[in-house]
């Protein structure tokens, strides 16, 4: 254990950050994402919910400010009536930690699975809502004078 990092994060969860550069993406992957197919590197975080898992992550991980959007959602399948609240909750916890309004890209279901396939880690977290999958793209800490 340290202090001021969430037991949410697994020593393997924080050497993965740590390993990631500018630019590197990381999935946090419901229950139902086929991560352990898709990760070139897996961390398990079976029984975590992703709200409060990126909650935690974005204390210690910095979203790259040089894009468009530094997260990406898996949009819904056309023809899915499913709502999808975890998303407001993602932007809440987004907008805690940054100023963005629009942080979100939504991918085509597919288009989602590749782009993780090529992602730096995919993290198999408990989470149990539909379309709960979300992509972060490492930022850069400025130094500061």
């Amino acid at each position: 254990m340290l202090i001021g990092i969430s037991k949410l994060i697994s020593p393997e969860l924080l050497k993965i950050m740590m390993e990631m550069g500018h630019g590197d993406e990381i999935v946090l992957a419901d229950a139902n994402f086929p991560a352990a197919s898709i990760a070139q590197r897996l961390v398990r975080c079976d029984g975590h919910p992703i709200p409060e898992l990126l909650d935690a992550i974005l204390q210690l991980f910095p979203l790259d400010t040089y894009v468009e959007h530094t997260a990406v959602l898996m949009d819904k399948v056309p023809g899915d009536t499913v709502e999808t609240p975890i998303w407001k909750r993602y932007q809440d916890i987004m907008k805690s930690h940054t100023s963005l309004d629009e942080p979100f890209e939504y991918v085509e279901r597919f288009a989602f699975y590749e782009r993780a396939k090529k992602a730096y880690a995919v993290v198999a977290t408990g989470e149990g809502a539909q379309y709960a999958n979300i992509i972060l793209k490492k930022g850069v800490i400025k130094q500061q004078n």
